[in-house]
């Protein structure tokens, strides 16, 4: 069996597995999860995507993987998407970063932050002050400069980043980016065609109908 396949089948194995405490715990009312979930409310596969937005491999994932998955699994309402922060410290602009993010999630822009700093990821990621170029990416983004700048300096955000690494380490993870699909948990920035089959085997199994008399 070749690695491909035995990270799928140990991904169905995975599905008996009872829900991650840590990410369930980190589900909170003020959590701003809606800001930064993507897809439909009953999508039947739920991915968690820990990530990191100073992390090289983070940013492979999100630029070229990711907007394939979002095509063809996302908008077609076979799984919604989750994403929580994961700043590893030997990023030293991986926290700011987060927070930034987060403070746009509180204007309904986590989204198109999130693709710019992964799209201008070499730009920021050895700043030593990367505030004024994280404003200039709100701008763009299409954030309010001033409740962007209220939220940083305030660190309104930072208890959240906190809670979302937290239960990131609660699932097993302790690298990113890391992938918790339905009680799975999966490493590295796989290209698709690693991705597909594996996503594929989930839905195929979550959305099976029970033989007739059972």
């Amino acid at each position: 069996m070749d690695s491909r396949a035995r990270l799928s089948a140990w991904l169905l194995c995975a599905l008996a597995l009872p829900a991650a405490a840590g990410l369930a715990r980190a589900q909170q009312p003020d959590d701003l999860r809606a800001a930064r979930t993507k897809g439909s409310a009953t999508a039947p596969v739920t991915m968690y995507i820990m990530s990191d937005f100073e992390c090289p491999w983070c940013g492979d994932f999100a630029r070229n993987t990711f907007p394939i998955i979002e095509r063809e699994y996302v908008a077609t309402g076979k799984m919604k998407i989750v994403f929580v922060n994961m700043p590893l410290s030997i990023h030293k602009n991986a926290e700011p970063a987060a927070e930034v993010a987060m403070c746009a999630a509180r204007q309904n822009k986590f989204w198109q932050i999130h693709d710019l700093l992964f799209r201008h990821q070499s730009d920021w990621s050895d700043l030593d002050e990367p505030g004024p170029y994280f404003l200039s990416l709100g701008d763009s983004a299409g954030a309010d400069r001033a409740q962007l700048t209220a939220c940083l300096q305030t660190a309104a955000t930072r208890p959240l980043v906190k809670a979302d690494y937290d239960g990131s380490l609660r699932t097993g993870a302790h690298s990113t980016p890391s992938f918790y699909i339905e009680g799975g948990l999966m490493s590295g920035a796989e290209p698709m065609d690693v991705f597909r089959p594996i996503l594929d085997s989930i839905i195929r199994v979550k959305t099976r109908r029970p033989a007739p008399g059972r």
